[in-house]
């Protein structure tokens, strides 16, 4: 259980997820990512007649295990291996966060910014509901997300992929560094 219950670091982690995308390929002959799931979830639910859900969404199972795979792991190891407080951020960033007005630093997720709670504040409203919303609008903008792009398409060496993930990057640190502290404030 140690093994899975320490650190990381990237030069391992990093190929490791990088060998999904030739896995991938020579198993089932698809490619990585994960973001048009919710358009197969949409389809499979919503069953029109016409229009952007009508397709096959069945030939797509594969990316539904995944997801739900995902999600299970999430949850399991989650409930066993458990990080303490604090335990992958560094001392810089909880000294920020704490000058931003940050005070609830007891698990990963700083729970006065991300819980029940806080959803119905502005700074809430903002950060969870408006932020997802630009997520799910940005991914279908780049017509894929941060894993489709940054893991397959890069290794693949599509130009695309390469504009979606240093645009990735580049609105992460404009959000970090200029719009977050600002939202904070509120």
């Amino acid at each position: 259980m140690d093994i899975f219950s320490s650190f990381w670091p990237w030069y391992i982690t990093g190929p490791l997820i990088g060998l999904y995308v030739p896995i991938l390929y020579l198993l089932i002959n698809r490619h990585f990512g994960v973001s048009s799931t919710f358009r197969d979830i949409c389809a499979a639910v919503i069953r029109p007649s016409s229009g952007y859900f009508k397709y096959d969404w069945k030939a797509n199972r594969w990316r539904l295990v995944f997801v739900a795979g995902t999600a299970i792991g999430g949850f399991l190891a989650g409930g066993t291996l458990r990080t303490p407080p604090g335990g992958q951020i560094s001392g810089h960033t909880l000294a920020v966060l704490a000058s931003l007005g940050v005070k609830d630093f007891s698990s990963l997720v700083p729970a006065d910014l991300f819980s029940t709670g806080s959803l119905l504040t502005p700074r809430g409203i903002l950060l969870i509901a408006v932020g997802g919303f630009l997520v799910g609008f940005g991914t279908r903008y780049a017509e894929g997300c941060t894993s489709g792009h940054s893991i397959h398409g890069i290794a693949t060496f599509q130009r695309a992929s390469l504009v979606a993930t240093l645009s990735f990057f580049a609105g992460g640190l404009i959000c970090t560094y200029f719009i977050l502290p600002y939202i904070l404030h509120l």
